[in-house]
């Protein structure tokens, strides 16, 4: 079974990113080229394609695949990229003000470092890549040694002890012993 993370030398340094990101992108083109193929086979087959309706169809598939196009998660020793179409935020992991995971459904980590960079994780992206994971989790206890981390503690802890009880599942469950 091939991992799910990379561990990549980036400018002498050790970055790991989300591996999974390349299929949710393909994914996520597909989705949008397939609504797109077959909105205008349709409106062939009822009558003949106009520009209006091409346009539409187009637009509605573009949509779709910003909808569906995740952020991209980089993370180096101290500092963590979340990049998506638009916006590219980095937060200093060494140097975290505050971490919160706000109970409920939104499954996002939202980080805030002490020069007010903030970055919105998803947490599925910390549970599919465990060495992303363990590096922003080293970054948040040194900041938090460091008395810069006030914020988030107990978000932490309980942020650790999921990451520890999926992990240990998935390994039950490949084992056979789940």
């Amino acid at each position: 079974m091939e991992p799910r993370f990379t561990l990549q030398p980036e400018s002498g340094d050790r970055t790991v990113q989300d591996r999974e990101w390349a299929g949710h992108a393909r994914s996520a083109t597909g989705c949008a080229g397939l609504l797109l193929a077959v909105s205008l086979t349709v409106d062939a087959c009822d009558g003949g394609l106009n520009l209006p309706a091409t346009l539409l169809w187009i637009g509605l598939a573009v949509i779709l695949f910003v909808v569906l196009l995740p952020a991209k998660v980089v993370a180096a020793p101290g500092s963590l990229t979340v990049r998506t179409l638009w916006t590219r935020t980095t937060v200093r992991t060494d140097r975290l003000a505050a971490l919160r995971w706000p109970d409920g459904i939104e499954q996002r980590l939202v980080l805030t470092d002490t020069e007010g960079g903030r970055a919105q994780v998803e947490l599925r992206v910390l549970l599919a890549n465990p060495p992303l994971w363990l590096l922003l989790e080293a970054d948040a206890r040194t900041s938090r040694e460091n008395g810069t981390l006030k914020a988030g503690v107990r978000d932490l802890g309980r942020l650790a002890h999921r990451v520890e009880r999926d992990t240990a599942h998935s390994v039950f469950t490949i084992s056979g012993l789940h």
